[in-house]
C-alpha cells in the first residue's frame, strides 16, 4: 500500500509540475440530453486546475473514501483506482487552494496563473458549478483539513460561498451559517441550492391555494393592470412577495455564468430524488413574465433585472430557462393565484390607465389640473345661480 501511495504521489507531483491552464445515493449526474440540447456550452468545462499539497497525506485519507465517493456518481467511472484518487485529490486541492487565495486567507503570488488572468477566474466560476463537474464534498472537507494551518479564519462553508456571493446579484446578502447546521452538503452546486433556498424556510412552500397552476402574467400586462414592481432586499433571490398590488422581486444579475448556474441547478433538482423543485419554479416565474424585450425592459427599469447581456440574447434565455423540466409541484401556485386575481380588478386598471396616458408628462398634468379647477368653477356657478 505504501509503495502504491508513493507511485501516486510520484505521478501527482510531475502532473502539479507543469502550468495552470486553466452519499450511498448518487448526487453527481450526466446532464440529461434532453436538457443539454438547449445549450450544450452551459455544461461545458472551460478550465481545469492543479494544486500543491501535503500529498502523501491527502492520498493516504482519500484513498480511505475511494468506494464511498465512486458511489456519489450515477453513472459508473471507468477510471483505476489510482486515477480516481488522483483525480479527487488534484482537483479538490486545487478547489480548496483557490477558495482560500480568493478570500486572502492565503497570499497569492504577483504571477499567480489564476488571479493574474482577466478570464481565469469567470472560466473558473463557471466550471466549478458544472453538475458533472462536481467533487464529493466531503472529500473537499477531508483536503480542507488536512491542508489548513494556523492562518485559517473561515470555514470552508464559508469560503465556498464567499467565492460565489456575486453569481446571482451585485449586492451582497449575509447568509447565516447556523442555516446549514443540519444540512448534508452533497458538492458545491449543491451548497449554491442550498444557499438559495434555505433562508426561505418553509414559507414559500406548497401554500393552500386552488388546484390548478395560474400561470403569472407577462411584466408589460401586470403593469398594464395597475401591479407594480418593486426592487427588495433578501437574503435568497427566489423570495418573491405580492402585497397591496406590488410585487416585490430581489434583484438578479443578468452576465455569462448566470444561465449555466441556472441550467445547472435544475438538471440537479431534476435528477436528484426527492430534491424540491424551487430553483425550477423560479425558472418558470421568470419564465411567464419575460415573454418579449418590453417585458425585460420593465423589470429593468424596477431594479430588478441588472442586465449586463444584449437584451434579445437575454430574453430568449429566459423564455427556453425552463423547457424540459417537469413539475410535480409548484411552490408559486399562491402568489401566481393572488395576481392573477388583482388583474382581474377594474379600479386598479382604469387607475393604471389614466395615470400612464394623463399624468406622466407635464403638459398633461397642467391640462388635467385646469381642467379640474373649471369643473369646480363650473359646478360651483351651478350652484350659485340655483340659489338665485
Amino acid at each position: 500500500m505504501a509503495g502504491e501511495i508513493e507511485s501516486m504521489a510520484s505521478n501527482m507531483r510531475s502532473k502539479m509540475g507543469g502550468d495552470t491552464i486553466s452519499s450511498s445515493t448518487p448526487c453527481i449526474f450526466r446532464i440529461p440530453s434532453i436538457l443539454r440540447r438547449h445549450n450544450k456550452e452551459a455544461y461545458i468545462p472551460n478550465a481545469t486546475g492543479d494544486p500543491d499539497t501535503t500529498l502523501m497525506e491527502c492520498i493516504k485519507e482519500i484513498a480511505k473514501y475511494e468506494t464511498e465517493a465512486r458511489k456519489c456518481y450515477a453513472e459508473e467511472i471507468h477510471m483505476s483506482k489510482q486515477a480516481f484518487i488522483e483525480m479527487l485529490v488534484l482537483d479538490g486541492c486545487f478547489i480548496v487552494e483557490l477558495f482560500r487565495k480568493d478570500a486572502g486567507e492565503v497570499r497569492k503570488s504577483r504571477n499567480d496563473p489564476i488571479f493574474s488572468t482577466s478570464c481565469m477566474l469567470q472560466f473558473l466560476h463557471h466550471d466549478l458549478i458544472l453538475l458533472e463537474n462536481q467533487i464529493p464534498w466531503f472529500v473537499l472537507e477531508h483536503l480542507f483539513r488536512l491542508t489548513g494551518g494556523w492562518f485559517e479564519t473561515k470555514s470552508l462553508l464559508q469560503l465556498t460561498l464567499d467565492f460565489f456571493e456575486n453569481i446571482f446579484s451585485s449586492e451582497k446578502s449575509p447568509i447565516q451559517l447556523d442555516l446549514f447546521a443540519n444540512q448534508e452538503i452533497q458538492h458545491i452546486l449543491d451548497l449554491i441550492r442550498s444557499s438559495l433556498v434555505l433562508p426561505l424556510g418553509e414559507q414559500q412552500g406548497q401554500e393552500e391555494a386552488p388546484v390548478s397552476w395560474w400561470p403569472i402574467p407577462s411584466a408589460t400586462s401586470i403593469k398594464d393592470s395597475g401591479i407594480s414592481f418593486r426592487k427588495v432586499k433578501s437574503r435568497s433571490i427566489l423570495d418573491v412577495k405580492f402585497r397591496r398590488g406590488t410585487l416585490e422581486m430581489s434583484p438578479i444579475l443578468i452576465q455569462e455564468t448566470v444561465e449555466p448556474a441556472f441550467r445547472n441547478l435544475i438538471s440537479y433538482e431534476q435528477c436528484y430524488p426527492n430534491c424540491s423543485p424551487r430553483v425550477t419554479c423560479y425558472a418558470m416565474r421568470l419564465d411567464n413574465l419575460i415573454n418579449n424585450e418590453e417585458d425585460m425592459e420593465e423589470l429593468s427599469k424596477s431594479g430588478i433585472l441588472i442586465n449586463w447581456l444584449n437584451p434579445h440574447d437575454t430574453t430568449q434565455f429566459f423564455k427556453m430557462l425552463y423547457h424540459d423540466a417537469f413539475l410535480k409541484e409548484f411552490h408559486h401556485r399562491k402568489l401566481c393565484w393572488e395576481v392573477n386575481l388583482y388583474q382581474q380588478k377594474l379600479w386598479p386598471k382604469w387607475r393604471a390607465f389614466y395615470t400612464r396616458n394623463y399624468f406622466t408628462k407635464p403638459w398633461a398634468i397642467v391640462s388635467q389640473i385646469v381642467a379640474a379647477i373649471v369643473l369646480i368653477l363650473a359646478f360651483l356657478q351651478t350652484i350659485y345661480t340655483m340659489k338665485c
